[in-house]
């Protein structure tokens, strides 16, 4: 059967190594947490679009981040554990479900849930960049809006500063609220435990865990309603590019292998074309090969045929003459029987 090459882009169902995956994982996070940094812009700019979006939420009767927030500072025991699931589930959840389709899910599932994951979040970036965006909480206070990390504090590790760790708020971008990637990523998990979980609690927990990252983020002053559909916008473009974004790796490797093999001088394998004339070419020759025997082992069958013929006549003549003569007659017969034999 004629062996053809790998389309652009296909999988071949080998589970990427570990060693390769986190760095690549690694790079786009760090590059990810840099450019925040990167991307701070101007506070005064951030200001005016954080409450160009709260106007234009008041406007719609969509700024459900105010009684949500109000919900949240007037009781503790809302307040504090969402403090708490702002600051650790992004960081935390999403690496354990990634690391789970590694290792329990196909290659082929695995390699297209990480790449839609990286897309979205360089996506992410391009927004923060371009956006600059205060949120909620960094408001004036007539706005209305409580820092509840701010108010609990004494309760975690955080500070005044986001989710940052007490003293390390200059390592964070708090004016990178819009496309809220709390909510994108959240919804990227709940989309991985829908699609791939077995029973009907982790398909549950699928459903549960993005709307309540959204209800989180608003809760908390940290996101406006607009932000977290960004948010999910974002991970919906980042789907759509991921399958490009695959082939066009694949294009980008097989360049890269094919000058390596150029540099080192290793051929590479005969493919397609080139690999069915080939063996057309083998076949041919054996075929040739096999006629040429077919038109020379008739004539040497027929000088062997001829040659054992004679030699069983000859034996049986002279077995003959043995049995019916004697004396010299016999030894007679048996010259004339050697020497047709012969």
């Amino acid at each position: 059967m004629p062996q053809t090459a790998p389309r652009a882009g296909t999988w071949q169902g080998s589970r990427p190594r570990w060693w390769t995956e986190l760095p690549l994982i690694a790079v786009v996070y760090a590059a990810y947490s840099a450019g925040r940094l990167l991307a701070r812009g101007d506070v005064t700019t951030a200001v005016d679009h954080g409450l160009g979006i709260l106007h234009l939420e008041q406007r719609l009767n969509i700024d459900f981040e105010t009684p949500l927030n109000n919900i949240f500072t007037a009781h503790k025991l809302i307040g504090i554990p969402a403090d708490f699931a702002y600051a650790s589930l992004h960081y935390v959840v999403t690496p354990v479900i990634l690391a789970w389709m590694w290792k329990r899910r196909r290659a082929a599932d695995y390699r297209l849930l990480r790449t839609w994951l990286l897309v979205s979040t360089l996506i992410g970036l391009v927004g923060f960049t371009l956006m600059p965006t205060c949120p909620p909480r960094l408001l004036e206070a007539g706005h209305g809006f409580v820092d509840t990390m701010a108010q609990y504090s004494s309760y975690g590790w955080w500070g005044g500063e986001a989710s940052a760790p007490r003293g390390l708020g200059g390592l964070t971008n708090q004016y990178a609220a819009m496309p809220s990637l709390h909510v994108g990523w959240a919804l990227w998990c709940g989309v991985v435990l829908w699609r791939h979980g077995r029973s009907a609690w982790i398909k549950a927990l699928g459903v549960a865990y993005p709307l309540g990252i959204a209800l989180v983020v608003m809760g908390t002053a940290n996101h406006y309603f607009l932000d977290a559909v960004a948010g999910a916008a974002v991970m919906g473009l980042g789907l759509l590019l991921a399958k490009p974004a695959l082939r066009l790796a694949a294009r980008i490797r097989a360049r890269l292998s094919s000058a390596t093999d150029e540099a080192t001088g290793t051929a590479a394998p005969a493919v397609n074309g080139a690999s069915n004339l080939n063996v057309a070419a083998n076949v041919g020759d054996k075929c040739e090969t096999s006629a040429r025997e077919r038109e020379r082992i008739p004539r040497q069958q027929g000088r062997d045929a001829d040659r054992s013929t004679g030699g069983d006549s000859g034996g049986r003549e002279a077995g003959a003459a043995v049995r019916s003569g004697s004396g010299g007659k016999t030894a007679a017969a048996g010259d004339g029987a050697a020497a047709a034999a012969r």
